[in-house]
């Protein structure tokens, strides 16, 4: 009996050293498996109304009632998608904000801006690739180039007398175009206006003569014939588009197609992190979601969190050659 009292009394004493130590693991274990108690925020980094917000809407409509919660799409546009992502970094790793990433926030802001009020390496934790989208390679029908080689090849004869617009400086469209004059070493001129719409009207209007932007924002003028198709920019093929080339097959390795994907702040518990993964997943296998994604010129993932983490780090280092060859900066 004095044996058994004493052993006790040891493992009593024993509890009282480790319990402080130990109380922050099992809470975190008890809230995940409680988790969702209540609505969620999918955090966008740009303004209501474009690509990224209908995404983000689209995704919240579809996991919400695949996780039992609300999910609240909440716009913080802002520093090209730092101040979203910031708020993102900032919050409680708790799995009730979430952030639809964008190129931007990891894998080429870093090397565009000075100072970010975040670690990009550290401050999140991967969750499930989403989608891709194509850029599209167009010019303005008074160009004569009817495929890349040939544009490539006027660019080389009459250098710096092609301009090619973009969204702004630092943006998706951007560094599509240094992209292109980085590996086929032609000359070609920036010109970044106030977001796609007006980019896209200079384009039209024969200010401009080439751009690799959206595909929703380029399509309808394609058909109308007010622009020229010359190819995608995504490695392969683009489904949607079968008879058009992508840029890889005149440039090997061409590859300038953004993508989204959902992550949380640093330290998500892991099981939080299985069971948006496995939900988003589901919703990325559904017919009626493909579909819709397919429409919108959208290319659905999916994946490990460890997929979607390598990525990332292959997407930075592709991007960072880029943009220290190209010298953008963002101030």
């Amino acid at each position: 009996m004095v044996l058994r009292i004493g052993a006790l009394r040891r493992r009593i004493l024993l509890g009282a050293v480790l319990g402080p130590l130990a109380a922050p693991e099992a809470i975190r274990a008890a809230r995940a498996q409680a988790w969702p108690a209540r609505p969620l925020r999918l955090i966008v980094p740009f303004a209501a109304g474009g690509t990224s917000d209908l995404l983000g809407r689209l995704i919240g409509s579809a996991l919400g009632p695949a996780l039992g919660q609300t999910v609240v799409v909440e716009n913080r546009p802002g520093g090209g998608s730092t101040v979203g992502a910031a708020a993102v970094a900032q919050a409680a790793p708790d799995g009730y904000t979430l952030l639809l990433g964008t190129p931007g926030v990891q894998t080429t802001n870093p090397f565009m801006m000075p100072s970010l009020p975040y670690d990009p390496d550290q401050a999140f934790t991967p969750i499930v690739n989403v989608m891709r989208t194509p850029n599209l390679l167009v010019v303005h029908p008074s160009v004569p180039a009817k495929t890349v080689a040939e544009l490539i090849d006027l660019a080389r004869k009459r250098p710096g007398t092609l301009f090619f617009g973009s969204s702004g400086a630092g943006s998706t469209s951007h560094l599509a175009g240094e992209l292109l004059r980085y590996m086929a070493k032609v000359e070609v001129v920036h010109v970044p206006f106030r977001g796609t719409g007006p980019g896209v009207q200079a384009l039209l209007s024969g200010d401009v003569q080439m751009a690799l932007d959206g595909l929703p924002a380029l399509l309808p003028h394609i058909r109308e014939g007010r622009l020229r198709l010359l190819a995608v920019t995504t490695p392969r093929r683009y489904a949607g588009l079968p008879d058009t080339p992508a840029v890889a097959e005149t440039l090997p390795g061409f590859d300038a197609a953004p993508f989204n994907y959902i992550s949380g702040p640093a330290n998500l518990p892991r099981p939080i992190v299985d069971r948006v993964n496995a939900a988003m997943n589901t919703i990325l296998r559904e017919e009626g979601f493909r579909r819709k994604f397919e429409e919108l010129g959208f290319e659905p993932m999916g994946g490990t969190p460890e997929e979607l983490a390598g990525v990332i780090r292959g997407e930075a280092a592709r991007w960072k050659s880029v943009i220290q060859a190209a010298g953008i900066r963002i101030e």
